[in-house]
């Protein structure tokens, strides 16, 4: 278990980005409205307010977009099998003498992301016990709970809506029925908010192996001990990863007229 203090003082934002994506084709520079994708999620991650905010680069092409729209970026090996990897390799590059104590990695395909959800992500370090803090939201689709695509975080949330993860799926978990009906599934976002020293120690840990049976990074965490508290949200931010999803950003993020 990472021995660090209470919530993180200085935390900055990384998002990780590339453009390697069969499904969207050079997504982080998208076009919505004028502006790259990649920017409208530097943009939303600045409005939190709760540190600087750097892209981690897979290609200069992203880097140039992000530097015209007054950001901050870095490059970053393209070769990278995760974004954890890269935003790693980014937080020495951009601050080597460990002055930021946290990080919050935010993929670089939520152009609408509510600023809020990133400030809410360091809400379990308040407990010092806490390694690395994620999101859900509760399920309200049904056709969402049977869906291998919508990651279930399995918690049992109280009254401050922050629970110990005790594990993360693509199956339909918890089983069973509740007093009769069906209880509670939540849908995981996949955002998260680590300390620093609980970051180094997560990138050198092999792949575990319920790690590559369910396809889920964050359950290397949990195999080797380390904690992951989730704190509950009530919005679901959209993930870009196809044109249909493109077309829906770019009608929520229409200028109002």
């Amino acid at each position: 278990m990472t021995t660090a203090a209470s919530r993180p003082s200085h935390p900055v934002i990384l998002i990780p980005a590339r453009m390697a994506s069969t499904r969207l084709p050079d997504k982080p520079l998208a076009d919505i409205h004028g502006v790259p994708m990649i920017v409208h999620v530097w943009r939303r991650a600045v409005e939190a307010k709760i540190g600087p905010v750097y892209v981690a680069c897979a290609e200069s092409a992203i880097k140039a977009a992000v530097e015209a729209a007054g950001g901050e970026a870095v490059l970053t090996d393209p070769n990278h099998p995760s974004g954890s990897d890269r935003i790693h390799e980014a937080l020495a590059k951009i601050d080597p003498h460990g002055r930021f104590d946290a990080v919050v990695n935010v993929q670089g395909d939520l152009p609408t992301l509510d600023p809020h959800l990133l400030r809410r992500a360091l809400d379990p370090l308040d407990d010092p016990e806490v390694d690395i803090a994620t999101l859900a939201v509760e399920i309200t689709r049904e056709e969402e709970r049977h869906d291998p695509n919508v990651v279930k975080a399995v918690a049992s949330f109280g009254k401050n809506g922050i629970a110990r993860a005790l594990y993360f799926s693509r199956a339909t978990v918890p089983a069973n029925a509740v007093a009769g009906t069906v209880g509670p599934h939540y849908h995981h976002i996949g955002l998260y908010a680590y300390r620093r020293v609980a970051l180094e120690r997560f990138v050198k840990l092999p792949a575990g192996i319920l790690e590559q049976r369910e396809k889920l990074e964050q359950l290397r965490a949990l195999e080797n001990g380390m904690r992951i508290d989730v704190a509950l949200v009530d919005t679901l931010p959209l993930g870009v990863d196809t044109p249909a999803e493109l077309d829906r950003a770019r009608a929520m993020l229409a200028p109002r007229t």
